[in-house]
């Protein structure tokens, strides 16, 4: 409902951080159909179809970013660590540079990444080296949660909890969807995924709104009727 709200409202010119730019037609694809978007920071192009034509195509810039890592920037951001060290990337294009963020009409790469700091550090293991990356700080964050109340307490539900919490947390103002409204008090102190010092705004959504879900890819498989003799289950 937000990214419908941000689409009617005509904001263009974006850049947007997320895990990818979700699927055709639907949440952040909306935008994305709609030229909206500038640049992207995503950890994969992922399965819509139109983010993989503008990008190789020269209409939108995209930073990839490995998922971890761009987990861990949101939450830098919102705990005040402007950068951090890890190991993830290191000995790759993520840190020695060079990685295709913006392509011409031709194919050709016409923004590369840069190159980034390394430092070495003592480890458990040794000597080892490390890329220095900078945290994540949003003008505005839009998530979605299962549950919440009017202070901005949430619960998250399974793997909602991935990213969501981090991205909330690296928002200027951080604007939640919440599937479920209580009051405050409802919601069990030690059940909260994330405290409502970091939300700035709460919209609870319709029962339809809430039930309106995409797959970004479905993926099933028949039940096993495998039966597993006794000495099996035993070993």
């Amino acid at each position: 409902m937000l990214l419908a709200a941000l689409l009617d409202q005509g904001a263009d010119d974006l850049e947007a951080f997320s895990n990818n730019a979700g699927v055709d037609g639907a949440g952040l694809g909306m935008l994305l159909g709609a030229g909206r978007l500038r640049r992207m920071v995503a950890s994969y192009v992922g399965e819509n179809k139109e983010f993989a034509r503008q990008y190789l195509s020269g209409e939108l810039e995209v930073e990839l970013t490995p998922q971890g890592t761009l987990a861990e920037r949101m939450r830098a951001g919102g705990s005040g660590i402007p950068a951090f060290f890890t190991a993830t990337g290191v000995g790759t294009q993520v840190a020695d540079g060079g990685l295709p963020w913006r392509y011409d009409a031709e194919g050709n790469v016409v923004t590369a990444s840069p190159a980034k700091q390394t430092q070495v550090f003592e480890t458990a293991e040794g000597p080892k080296e490390f890329v220095l990356e900078e945290a994540i700080v949003a003008d505005f964050a839009l998530v979605r949660a299962h549950r919440g109340d009017r202070h901005g307490n949430l619960v998250f539900r399974r793997a909602a909890r991935n990213f969501n919490p981090l991205a909330a947390m690296c928002g200027r103002t951080t604007i939640v969807e919440v599937e479920e409204l209580v009051e405050p008090g409802e919601i069990d102190p030690d059940h909260v995924h994330l405290p409502g010092v970091f939300v700035h705004r709460v919209v609870p959504l319709t029962p339809e709104q809430a039930a309106d879900k995409r797959i970004e890819k479905r993926t099933v498989r028949p039940a096993s009727t495998t039966t597993v003799p006794n000495d099996e289950q035993e070993a």
